[in-house]
C-alpha cells in the first residue's frame, strides 16, 4: 500500500486500472451532454466525517489520531484546514461543507466560540484564495452541546432558542464570507421524544418563525444562496420534525418558506424513513423543492445512519436520473456526508473511500443519461398514462370537468381495462442498459 503523502494528485485511468489510488469512473475534465463530470456532480467534502471523525463509536474510542500532532486547540484547527484543502486538491474536489464547531475549537464561553470561529472563517478564506476550492454550505451544529438536549429553535426553554440563533447567524455571516451558496437547517434534536412533555403546536410554530428570522436577516445582508432543510425521520431524537421530503415540504407551504427554501436529501436518510433515496429526490423535485444532495448510504441490516460511503451503482444512478431530470444541481451539489469504516484507520483508507464514492456516482451519472437516452422507461411511463392526453383525461388535466360530468361518462363505461405496468420487464431494461453493451 502506498503512504498518503506520497500520492500527489488521484488521476482518471479507466475501468481497467487495478491502481486502488486512481478513478475508473471518474474523469473530471470529461464533457457530457455539454458540462465536465465536475459541474454535473460538483463534490464536496464533508469536514466533520473526514477532517474530526476518529473511529469512535457508542462501544469504543479512537481508532485514528485527528490531531495532526497539535495541542494548542487554534493551531490545531489550522492543521485541519491544511489537511482538508489537501486532500480536495488531491482528489479534485472543488467544495465542502462544514458545521460550525467542525472548523474552529468551541472554547469556555459564547465569546471565545465566537472568537474562535472568526478566525477559522478568516483561515479558510485565505485557503480558498490560494487554491480556488469553494464552500457548498455551512450550517450550526444546534444538537451537539448539552444545552439542545430539548432542542434548538424547537427547545422549551427560550434561552436557548437566542444562542440558537446567534449562532445561526454567525454562520450565515461566515456563508457569505466565504461565498457559500447554502445554508443547511439539520433537525438534529428538533423533534421530541415524548408527547407526554410536549407542546408540538409551539414548537413547530417556533421554528417556523425561527426560519423566517434566519431567510430575512440573510437577505438583509445580500445573501441570494438557498436554505436548505435536511429530512431524517429519527436519531437522535424519537421522531424528528423533518421526518422525511413529504414532511419537510409540508412545514415549508405551511409557512411560506418555499421557494427560498429547499431541501437537501440525504440517502440513508430516506431508508431511515422508509423510502428510498430516488424516491425523496423525486418527491422534492416534483414540489420545486430540490436543493442539494448528502452522498452516502446505510446498512439495510442495521436500523441507525451507518453513513457509509455509497458505492451501490443503483442508487446513484436513479439518483442522478432525478438531478439530470431537475436540469442538474444549481445552488447545490454532492456532498459525502460519509465516513470511513472504524476499521478503515488510514489516510489512504480515506483515499480510497472518496474514490470509491465519487467513481460510483460518476458511474451513475454515465449509466443515467444512458437510460434517458435509451427511451425505453419513460416511454413506457408517458404511453401508459396515454389516457390523460385526450377526452375526458385531458379534461381531468386541465381542471375542465366536475364531478356531475364525470359520473355521468363513468356510466357508460364497460368492461374497464387497466393495462398491465410490466414492472418486471422495466426493471429487466434497468439492468440491460446498466450492464450491456
Amino acid at each position: 500500500m502506498e503512504k498518503y503523502s506520497e500520492i500527489k494528485k488521484v488521476n482518471y485511468e479507466g475501468p481497467k486500472s487495478k491502481n486502488p489510488f486512481a478513478f475508473k469512473f471518474y474523469n473530471p475534465d470529461e464533457v457530457i451532454e455539454g458540462k465536465t463530470m465536475r459541474e454535473h456532480l460538483k463534490f464536496a467534502l464533508s469536514y466533520w466525517h473526514t477532517i474530526n471523525y476518529s473511529g469512535t463509536d457508542m462501544f469504543g474510542g479512537d481508532t485514528e489520531d485527528k490531531t495532526f500532532g497539535e495541542k494548542d486547540p487554534l493551531t490545531m484547527y489550522k492543521k485541519k484546514a491544511d489537511f482538508a484543502f489537501e486532500l480536495m486538491e488531491k482528489l479534485s474536489i472543488d467544495y465542502y461543507c462544514f458545521h460550525d464547531v467542525d472548523i474552529c475549537p468551541v472554547g469556555n464561553s459564547v465569546e471565545e466560540y465566537l472568537h474562535n470561529f472568526e478566525v477559522m472563517v478568516d483561515y479558510l478564506k485565505e485557503k480558498q484564495e490560494k487554491t480556488g476550492k469553494k464552500l457548498l454550505w455551512d450550517t450550526a451544529n444546534n444538537f451537539g452541546d448539552k444545552v439542545f438536549m430539548a432542542g434548538a429553535a424547537t427547545s422549551p426553554n427560550a434561552d436557548v432558542y437566542a444562542l440558537s440563533a446567534l449562532k445561526v447567524k454567525a454562520c450565515i455571516d461566515a456563508d457569505i464570507k466565504l461565498g457559500g451558496t447554502g445554508y443547511v437547517f439539520w433537525g438534529g434534536r428538533e423533534g421530541y421524544d415524548t408527547l407526554v412533555n410536549t407542546d408540538m403546536a409551539l414548537e413547530l410554530d417556533n421554528l417556523g418563525k425561527f426560519m423566517k428570522m434566519a431567510r430575512d436577516y440573510a437577505r438583509s445582508k445580500g445573501y441570494k444562496g438557498d436554505f436548505l432543510i435536511e429530512p431524517k425521520p429519527k436519531e437522535p431524537t424519537k421522531h424528528q420534525y423533518d421526518f422525511d421530503a413529504a414532511t419537510a415540504v409540508n412545514f415549508l407551504r405551511t409557512n411560506d418558506l418555499l421557494g427560498d427554501f429547499k431541501l437537501n436529501i440525504e440517502a440513508n436518510h430516506a431508508t431511515l424513513a422508509g423510502h428510498t433515496f430516488q424516491h425523496e429526490l423525486r418527491v422534492a423535485r416534483i414540489n420545486g423543492a430540490f436543493g442539494s444532495i448528502d452522498a452516502n448510504q446505510g446498512d439495510p441490516m442495521l436500523g441507525w445512519d451507518t453513513d457509509q460511503f455509497p458505492t451501490n451503482v443503483y442508487d446513484t444512478t436513479m439518483a442522478m436520473y432525478e438531478v439530470i431530470k431537475e436540469g442538474g444541481f444549481k445552488n447545490g451539489g454532492l456532498n459525502f456526508d460519509a465516513k470511513t469504516r472504524r476499521q478503515s484507520n488510514t489516510l489512504e483508507d480515506i483515499l480510497l473511500a472518496y474514490i470509491a464514492g465519487m467513481d460510483a456516482f460518476a458511474l451513475g451519472l454515465r449509466l443515467a443519461y444512458k437510460l434517458i437516452k435509451d427511451g425505453r422507461i419513460d416511454e413506457f411511463v408517458k404511453n401508459r398514462y396515454s389516457s390523460y392526453t385526450s377526452g375526458i383525461g385531458k379534461k381531468i388535466v386541465d381542471g375542465e370537468t366536475n364531478f356531475e360530468e364525470l359520473a355521468a361518462y363513468a356510466r357508460g363505461l364497460k368492461d374497464i381495462k387497466v393495462e398491465s405496468g410490466r414492472q418486471e420487464y422495466l426493471e429487466s431494461v434497468l439492468n440491460e442498459v446498466m450492464f450491456g453493451e
